[in-house]
């Protein structure tokens, strides 16, 4: 220890050994992980037409799972995060104490759902509901790409699960900005009310600023989730592992994490080492978007230089 350095109590040596101790097991797990992918997942990238359920090679095989798991996942945030955003602002804002209080243990009770529920919700509630939308779509505006027929009957669409994706995605992305909005600054919400502001001026100017970095951590945690959701899309989905942009038609791309769960049970060889090989791209993307979101939130940080 430096002469003139304040002595560490006993209690301060343990906990930052004890935290330090955390984080190097959290490292450890993730490269074990991520060692096993590229050990298991190896001879899979190698594999050939039998293995691949017909494909030429394995980048032929994934690409279509990483079309589908980016469009269902982009989707989900689409309709989440607006939705999310009216919610937490109305509890720390709008709503009164009472009710708002209410709202934000019924928000945080959806996170709690296993998703087999939304998944059976999904397929047996929200997929003969929504049927009559998409006959309207694919009527109305069916010269979009998006909404191009035949529709499906059964419901069983990449939007349907997109829409279950989002309800799932909710509760995560409410909870995080919520707190952010509510660690705002009462002297910037009263100095834009002093001068004249609106209820949602002061909001636009005081509070989504000072949030900024705050919202995008919440989308980028609730894209993680819907990235690697399994069995609700695997439920919802009828899958044809294709590319497709047609969100309501019953020819659907697949997900990473749905095909998986649906074939591994069935897979031997050097099948399952594709499907292994599969979930090292589902690995490598959850990290780019992670690393990205890193990023993005270190460059709108509150006081820092741009």
């Amino acid at each position: 220890m430096k002469a003139g350095s304040p002595k560490r109590r006993l209690g301060d040596l343990v906990f930052s050994n004890l935290t330090r101790a955390a984080g190097l097991t959290i490292l450890v797990a993730l490269a074990g992980v991520g060692i096993f992918l590229l050990a298991q997942g190896a001879p899979g990238l190698t594999a050939g037409k039998e293995d691949l359920r017909g494909h030429a090679n394995f980048l032929s095989y994934v690409a279509p799972l990483v079309f589908g798991t980016l469009l269902a996942a982009v989707l989900a945030l689409l309709i989440a995060v607006p939705l999310a955003l009216g919610v937490a602002l109305s509890i720390s804002h709008f709503a009164p104490r009472r009710l708002a209080t209410v709202i934000g243990y019924l928000v945080d009770l959806l996170a709690a759902v296993p998703s087999v529920v939304y998944g059976l919700w999904g397929i047996g509630v929200l997929g003969p509901k929504i049927v009559p939308l998409y006959e309207w779509l694919d009527k109305h505006v069916g010269w979009l790409p998006f909404f191009a027929g035949p529709y499906s009957n059964t419901g069983r669409t990449i939007l349907t699960a997109s829409i279950v994706l989002a309800l799932m995605v909710i509760p995560i992305v409410t909870a995080i900005t919520r707190e952010i909005f509510m660690q705002t600054p009462r002297l910037n919400e009263e100095a834009a009310l002093a001068l004249g502001a609106t209820r949602w001026e002061m909001i636009r100017l005081a509070v989504l600023p000072y949030g900024r970095s705050g919202i995008v951590s919440a989308a980028m945690l609730g894209l993680g989730r819907a990235l690697g959701e399994t069995m609700a899309v695997a439920l919802v989905l009828s899958a044809s592992n294709v590319v497709t942009w047609n969100l309501i038609s019953s020819t659907n791309p697949s997900t990473i994490a749905a095909n998986i769960a649906l074939t591994f049970s069935d897979a031997t060889g050097t099948a399952r080492n594709a499907l292994i090989a599969s979930g090292l791209v589902l690995f490598v993307i959850t990290f780019v978007v992670n690393f990205a979101a890193r990023a993005i939130v270190a460059r709108y940080e509150p006081g820092r230089k741009k």
